[in-house]
């Protein structure tokens, strides 16, 4: 479970494919953006000595933002202090819940623009606060803090008129199931954000950046500490949050284009300038939780077959390969690189949908969305690399994956990078490539066997003009079966895995007919 997930006291209650088109005109869109630099005269009504007062309204555009970070990269790094009242730094998760924000002071409240949104306050674990802006017609207002903006329940007593405090991030409102202005997309924590698509249900996170992310010299977290919200037109269908991001290494510029509906859209627009040479850092970061499922039921006495926000990651390689790794919960610290050249796609999804997959009624892991990155131009050389963290509670998320290039990121070179993020009950499409929808592993017909099903289900040519193809990198494949699925459609490949005493085995399954590829490839760690 993500931190973000304490702030959500309603739980808003689903969605793929890019045509070329739209790849095209988001580029050109990314360019247009870019050309805006010519405006940095207004720099300094925005960060020089004639500052307008908090809630005055002030010259915007992204290039004074750009100007802005450029110069705070050249600058040394001042440690952010969080000055939060005792009582609301020690809130306990109940209480911090019970703040909210009144339904009355939502922004564009009854304006018909299809938008609304929501803040938040600090306290509990959230102690950083974040500057939010509305922007309208080239100028930016600070919004500022009003305790009177929020109902602090029963178990909060409200501050009082000298109490410091702030916000801490936004949620973002559109009607999606209903005539309710339902949350489906959330900025707080770091640069943690998260997104839905309708009938769906929090779960995998974004982050902004993510730096020296399981390096032994330990991460370092950025942090978006403003934010400005671009009023949308009447009945849009989209909106813009503009962010910046500031850290020890670096400083950046985002640009987020939100568009929700049955798959909720992202473009992620974003510069960095690094202080320093960075030789660990993650675009398109995302991350999920992973407890059990089949393939490690017997290690947690559970009520429930299966226990995760997501179950795979899927990847799109640079030479449209479709590569299926099941996700896991090892023992022991996993991190996987997974070598590409500007790759097409990747992401953390969640192929299990049914109920009785899950049978929780709480946590409602079959209403989590899958959310995959669509790279925008072309990305170089690096990994998709992912980590999988040892845990024994769902409360932690644990899985993590992102884009690690291969070069580094010089410090006083500016860095910039676009991609789509899609929310749904999607993965990546596969086009003609039947999917991995289930794996599945008991014990072997020896004792140090390992016995493994794959589920492959989609458009496929018929049974007798399939093979399956499967290898190891070390130990043997024995008893590969492949039979057609009459119950639920597709392929089922059945083998076991003699290990040799080996300790680590990097498994491949993949379904051809005799000349091409009919399957997603399917990747699998085993371990002794």
């Amino acid at each position: 479970m993500h931190p973000s997930d304490l702030a959500s006291p309603d739980r808003p209650v689903e969605a793929l494919s890019l045509p070329d088109p739209a790849r095209r005109r988001f580029l050109s869109q990314s360019l247009a953006v870019g050309g805006a630099i010519g405006f940095a005269g207004l720099l300094a009504d925005m960060i020089g000595e004639a500052r307008a007062a908090p809630g005055d309204p002030m010259p915007f555009s992204r290039a004074q933002l750009l100007d802005e970070a450029r110069k705070r990269a050249g600058e040394a790094y001042q440690e952010p202090k969080f000055d939060l009242p005792e009582r609301f730094a020690t809130l306990t998760y109940e209480q911090y819940r019970d703040i909210r924000f009144k339904l009355n002071r939502f922004l564009w409240r009854g304006e018909n623009r299809g938008f609304q949104v929501s803040l938040l306050h600090t306290g509990f674990i959230y102690k950083q606060p974040v500057d939010i802006f509305v922007v309208e017609d080239g100028q930016a207002r600070e919004i500022l803090f009003d305790r009177e903006m929020f109902d602090y329940g029963q178990s909060v007593k409200p501050p009082d008129d000298k109490a410091d405090l702030s916000f801490s991030g936004l949620k973002v409102r559109r009607p999606l199931n209903s005539d309710r202005w339902e949350e489906f997309a959330m900025f707080q924590g770091a640069t943690f954000f998260r997104a839905l698509a309708r009938g769906q249900i929090y779960g995998v996170s974004a982050r902004g950046l993510a730096i020296n992310t399981g390096d032994e010299r330990g991460e370092e977290f950025a942090f978006f500490e403003r934010f400005w919200i671009e009023r949308p037109e009447p009945n849009a269908n989209s909106i813009v949050i503009h962010a910046f991001l500031d850290s020890k290494s670096c400083t950046g510029v985002y640009r987020f284009t939100l568009r929700p509906g049955d798959e909720t859209v992202m473009d992620v627009e974003l510069t960095l300038f690094p202080r320093v040479d960075l030789d660990h850092v993650g675009i398109g970061a995302l991350t999920s939780m992973f407890l059990y499922d089949g393939t490690s039921r017997t290690r947690f006495d559970d009520l429930r077959p299966a226990v995760h926000g997501s179950d795979g990651l899927a990847i799109v390689t640079g030479l449209g390969e479709h590569l299926f790794r099941p996700l896991a919960n090892p023992r022991n610290l996993q991190i996987s690189a997974f070598v590409d050249q500007s790759p097409r796609a990747f992401g953390l999804v969640q192929r299990r949908q049914d109920f009785g997959e899950f049978e929780d009624l709480e946590a409602r892991y079959d209403l989590k969305p899958s959310c995959w990155v669509e790279s925008v131009g072309d990305w170089g050389a690096g990994a998709v690399q992912l980590l999988e963290v040892p845990s024994e509670s769902e409360i932690h998320e644990n899985i993590i994956c992102y884009w690690r290039p291969k070069q580094k990121l010089p410090a006083k070179q500016e860095f910039s990078a676009a991609y789509r993020l899609h929310y749904g009950r999607n993965s990546p499409p596969a086009g003609e490539l039947g999917s991995v929808a289930a794996t599945r592993s008991g014990q072997g017909s020896n004792p140090s066997f390992r016995r493994f099903l794959i589920d492959f289900e989609g458009k496929m040519p018929p049974a007798g003009a399939v093979k399956a193809e499967a290898t190891s990198s070390a130990g043997r494949i024995v008893n590969l079966v492949l039979k057609p699925n009459p119950v639920r459609g597709g392929y089922r490949v059945l083998f076991e895995l003699d290990p040799r005493n080996a300790p680590l085995v990097e498994l491949r399954v993949l379904l051809n007919d005799g000349s091409k590829p009919v399957s997603e490839t399917w990747l699998y760690r085993w371990t002794a």
